[in-house]
């Protein structure tokens, strides 16, 4: 029987525990986790760099990991309350992003400014309930390696960006991007497409994704 069961078959010392690490009604973890619980669990490369300004909610209960010479930057917050945050090789997550896990960021990918990344939704059918009170919903964002993600985005539960591919700024990403491609707009859509058969990158309404690429 794994720990996670364990608790779930007592719900009385799931909340108990719950309490100790984090404070009610908070995402953020007790200092004393963030102090001498989080750096023996969360696997940190020793060349990662997270700014003194980053807001790093993460808890022992899920996994965190941050690789070899990736930085998070200024006034970013990151949360893997609700699901795993990994993060590659020579990344950067750029000033003022929010990632919400579960989410999977590759190597070498660029992330500008402001961006928010959020594989969490809060249901909302029940109109007795408060949203807030009402159970949430998790879908992994997965973005694979070598991709440029634009200032101002925001990528939705359950997307998939393909391998070398960029979202332009200001875009709101809610369907998944095939490898090797350009989107852009609210909802994003493909803008540009890199055909292997030609060897060209394809531009507007050609740009329609080969299977398997």
């Amino acid at each position: 029987m794994t720990l996670k069961t364990y608790l779930d078959k007592r719900p009385g010392l799931k909340r108990f525990i719950h309490f100790l690490l984090i404070p009610r009604y908070q995402a953020r973890p007790r200092l004393w986790v963030s102090w001498f619980v989080n750096p023996f669990v969360h696997k940190r490369h020793r060349t990662s760099i997270v700014r003194s300004s980053v807001r790093l909610d993460v808890l022992p209960f899920n996994p965190f990991t941050l690789g070899e010479h990736s930085i998070i930057d200024d006034f970013s917050v990151v949360n893997n309350g609700v699901g795993a945050v990994l993060i590659g090789d020579n990344t950067q997550v750029g000033i003022g992003a929010v990632v919400i896990g579960p989410v999977t960021i590759g190597s070498k990918v660029i992330m500008a400014q402001h961006i928010v990344l959020s594989g969490l939704n809060h249901t909302y059918e029940d109109v007795e309930q408060p949203i807030r009170d009402q159970i949430v919903t998790v879908r992994p964002i997965i973005i694979d390696d070598d991709c440029w993600i634009g200032a101002n985005v925001t990528i939705t539960a359950g997307v998939t960006i393909g391998r070398h591919s960029v979202v332009a700024g200001g875009s709101v990403v809610t369907r998944s991007v095939p490898a090797y491609s350009v989107v852009g707009g609210n909802p994003a859509r493909v803008l540009k497409y890199y055909d292997k058969v030609i060897e060209q990158w394809v531009k507007g309404a050609k740009a329609v994704p080969v299977p398997g690429i």
